[in-house]
């Protein structure tokens, strides 16, 4: 081989090599923004402003995780079946985001009120209603919750949510509210 052929076959592997280094860059930008992650201001007004962002990650894009657990902080009401003070075991996951985030957050207060239908005695129903604010309550104590951040209010029959005597006007009174204060 001569001293220019040498040459020659040293410039193609630098172009080549310079090549395949600006289609790597390309090609990662490309699967960003199919992912959504073209920018930071778009992935923002997308989630209406409100949104964290994963501090590791770089597009902006929230984790199923932080999704889930958002949507499961907008829940603040849960419902009870009749004379029962046991909350629903669908809601377990919805509480046990609830009680992350208060462990989370020290300074954070919430209030549980718990509401009764119309259907026994006055008394009955503030018992009731405790009852079932006070079964919230250990609920979110056991999973990391702190017993100073919550306080129970048992308002019984006396605030309806909807009012009536038919089973879903009922069904929509016996509930807990998760109230911030």
């Amino acid at each position: 081989m001569t001293k220019q052929s040498i040459q020659t076959v040293k410039m193609g592997l630098m172009v080549f090599s310079l090549f395949a280094l600006v289609a790597c860059s390309s090609t990662s930008d490309t699967e960003e923004g199919a992912m959504g992650g073209e920018g930071s201001s778009n992935s923002d007004s997308s989630n209406n402003g409100s949104a964290r962002t994963n501090p590791g990650s770089t597009s902006g894009q929230l984790t199923q995780e932080e999704i889930r657990a958002e949507n499961a902080l907008r829940q603040t009401v849960f419902y009870f079946d009749f004379d029962i003070a046991e909350f629903k075991p669908a809601d377990r996951e919805t509480l046990s985001f609830h009680a992350r985030d208060l462990a989370a957050n020290s300074s954070k207060r919430i209030r549980l009120e718990g509401h009764g239908d119309e259907r026994g005695t006055r008394e009955y129903n503030l018992a009731l209603g405790e009852r079932r604010a006070n079964s919230v309550l250990n609920y979110l104590i056991v999973n990391g919750a702190s017993r100073s951040q919550i306080e129970v209010v048992s308002y019984g029959e006396e605030q309806p949510a909807q009012a009536g005597q038919s089973e879903n006007a009922y069904s929509r009174n016996r509930r807990v509210e998760v109230v911030s204060r």
